[in-house]
């Protein structure tokens, strides 16, 4: 007569748990993030900022200064927004998603990546750009980053 091996019951518990690991992570459990907290104001807010970070990687002082609010205009004096406009050497940016401050209000996390001239490292900085309507559906930058 054949002997019938009686499994341990701890190696049942180990598949159990290995099949449960494997179900949590595959990707049909996988979900997308909610849009919550879009509205029809944050494609406009969002175009806007990558105007002006764009005016910022090519140097641009004219175009970045028309999209300033007259609040960041009055916080920053004209040297500090020269100098933020005059950067020498490849520069890039990157826009995380935005969220609505309050309305006619976003703010969006932010990386400015430039290359030291001094010793061609790339530096990172970390901040965020905030965005206000004016009130005529035209979105302008109310903090600089």
């Amino acid at each position: 007569m054949p002997v019938r091996e009686i499994p341990h019951p701890l190696a049942s518990q180990w598949l159990w748990l290995i099949l449960s690991v494997a179900m949590v992570s595959s990707p049909l459990t996988a979900k997308s993030r909610p849009a919550t907290g879009l509205d029809r104001d944050y494609v406009p807010a969002l175009a806007a900022a990558d105007r002006f970070l764009q005016a910022w990687q090519s140097g641009d002082t004219e175009s970045g200064m028309v999209l300033l609010s007259a609040h960041a205009k009055e916080m920053a004096t004209s040297d500090a927004v020269e100098e933020f406009f005059s950067n020498l050497g490849p520069l890039a940016y990157e826009i995380d998603r935005g969220r609505l401050v309050k309305r006619g209000r976003y703010e969006f996390p932010i990386v400015l990546v430039s290359v030291s001239s001094t010793n061609a490292q790339l530096h990172r900085r970390f901040t965020s750009i905030v965005m206000v309507d004016t009130g005529h559906s035209e979105w302008v930058v109310d903090k600089l980053p």
